[in-house]
């Protein structure tokens, strides 16, 4: 960081200047805390927000699931997003999907894509220094590359919230930052109609919407079950289809979703109900 360093050798060049120096390093600091308590600022750096512009003119949309893997939960929204021939992406905690291999493999086997919200989705992350953040992100991708088959390319910061030395350490990574566009609070509202009305107000193509299928805290994914199956068929009433991060940014992904997987979606799901 050059900015405290400048700042120094101007107290030091001009030791009357020292009160102003002192508010400009305070006011720094507040606008960097500020940035970094905003999921969807990008003043920090880059941060995905919405999907491709070529995406939204497709009609495509993001529905994507934090926190988890979780045992139970988890496997009913495959369940429920199989019923709606839909597809969805997961940003899982490494430690979870390390002690959960077979589900994460289900996921990818059933279209899905598999994205990194960090290790142990810690309380301190946006506090981490250099050493932690980069121990964090290289023990993240190394189990999720071992569980899947391949690193992720994608990051959700654990509650959004962040430092600036998250964005060099991602591009070190070969990671790319993706916040929200809107987000339902369902860890922290039991409330599902208030739920979905925040996650469908204003839906429109191209949007990336949140919800968590990780039961560690909050709600434990009551308002979700609730959820889930009624913002699916809004979605596909208003003509928009979702997709996955992965396959919104590359063509030939989303084409090999559209023309087979989502049978194979339908077909999985019949097997394992007819199973219980």
């Amino acid at each position: 960081m050059l900015w405290p360093l400048l700042l120094l050798a101007a107290a030091a060049l001009h030791p009357s200047w020292w009160l102003w120096l002192l508010i400009a390093f305070a006011v720094n600091h507040l606008l960097l805390a500020a940035a970094g308590c905003w999921p969807r600022c990008r003043w920090l750096g880059p941060n995905v927000t919405r999907l491709p512009a070529a995406a939204a003119r497709r009609g495509e949309v993001a529905i994507t699931f934090d926190d988890g893997p979780d045992p139970v939960l988890t496997p009913w929204v495959l369940d429920c997003l199989a019923r709606h021939g839909a597809h969805a992406t997961f940003f899982v905690r490494a430690d979870r999907a390390a002690a959960a291999p077979e589900l994460i493999r289900e996921m990818l086997r059933l279209g899905h894509d598999v994205q990194n919200h960090s290790w142990r989705h810690g309380a301190a992350f946006a506090l981490y220094g250099w050493r932690r953040l980069g121990r964090e992100l290289q023990r993240s991708q190394e189990i999720l590359g071992t569980v899947c088959g391949r690193p992720p390319s994608f990051f959700r910061a654990p509650a959004g919230v962040r430092s600036p030395l998250l964005e060099p350490r991602l591009a070190g990574a070969g990671l790319r930052l993706v916040s929200w566009t809107r987000r339902g609070f369902d860890t922290v509202d039991p409330d599902a109609p208030r739920v979905l009305r925040r996650l469908e107000r204003h839906l429109a193509p191209g949007d990336i919407l949140l919800l968590h299928d990780g039961r560690g805290r909050g709600c434990h994914g009551v308002p979700l079950r609730d959820v889930l199956p009624q913002l699916l068929a809004r979605v596909a009433a208003r003509g928009l289809m979702t997709v996955t991060l992965s396959a919104a940014w590359s063509p030939a992904k989303r084409d090999a979703a559209v023309s087979g997987k989502a049978l194979r979606v339908r077909w999985a799901a019949a097997a394992r109900h007819a199973m219980r």
